[in-house]
């Protein structure tokens, strides 16, 4: 059992959500639906919990009602070693949702992610520092990450 679990408050598509990003992500598979019962709070047999894994992560999505919408304040990061990556899951994830800015988006469950690409990590990190500003002002611009350009901006 891992430490830490992420546990997302939905309204009430706690399994539709679940299996949308079980469609999205490899390694990944419902593992348990818990249902209301007759002491509710919410009618009985309608989804309470659903117990899901993405790429081996563990997550919980409860059903709660519409009283804790998400907000930006919170995301879930996806690294990606490729351009086909990013492209994969920011394609998936902005199907219904919205792009915002610099790799982040909202998905149509309003949930924030980022999709990075672990080069531009590598590149922030640099010690020279010139290297790292031309890749972060190259970042600023964009909406969708864009490896190439990223290496460009690195290489000068």
């Amino acid at each position: 059992m891992q430490k830490i679990t992420p546990f997302l408050w939905f309204d009430n598509q706690a399994e539709e959500a679940a299996n949308y990003y079980c469609s999205i992500f490899t390694d990944s598979k419902i593992l348990e639906v818990s249902r209301f019962g007759d002491a509710g709070p919410g009618p009985k047999g309608w989804v309470m919990v659903v117990k899901f894994v993405l790429n081996g992560v563990e997550f919980l999505a409860l059903n709660g009602g519409p009283n804790h919408p998400f907000t930006d304040a919170v995301s879930l990061m996806i690294y990606c070693e490729t351009q086909a990556e990013v492209d994969h899951y920011w394609s998936r994830l902005t199907d219904g949702g919205q792009e915002v800015a610099c790799g982040w988006l909202k998905d149509k469950y309003g949930l924030s992610w980022q999709v990075t690409p672990t080069i531009l990590l590598e590149y922030l990190r640099d010690k020279d520092p010139a290297k790292a500003k031309r890749v972060m002002e190259t970042m600023m611009k964009m909406v969708k990450l864009d490896i190439a350009p990223l290496k460009k901006a690195y290489e000068g």
